[in-house]
């Protein structure tokens, strides 16, 4: 996750750019931080994923193999302990 200090900044970037004060350098820095906070997302939003067990009404695991296979090589929800 992203400091406070980074957002805050990020969010002053996009007020400067939309009033037209935005040099050169500071686009830069803008567009770097905006990597960060897109990388920051997507991992923050992986993570989650990967942590998810779907279960049916009847209460049977209904996860989707491709995440069961991740689960197990990260020893997520035991499942480093099922059977292959």
């Amino acid at each position: 996750m992203l400091s406070p200090e980074k957002i805050a900044r990020i969010n002053e970037l996009a007020h400067l750019k939309k009033a037209g004060l935005l040099t050169e350098e500071l686009a830069q820095e803008q567009a770097e931080l905006r990597q960060e906070y897109l990388q920051s997302l997507r991992q923050g939003m992986r993570h989650h994923i990967e942590g998810m067990k779907v279960v049916d009404e009847e209460g049977r695991d209904v996860t989707p193999d491709k995440l069961k296979k991740i689960q197990k090589e990260k020893g997520i929800h035991g499942r480093h302990l099922e059977e292959k």
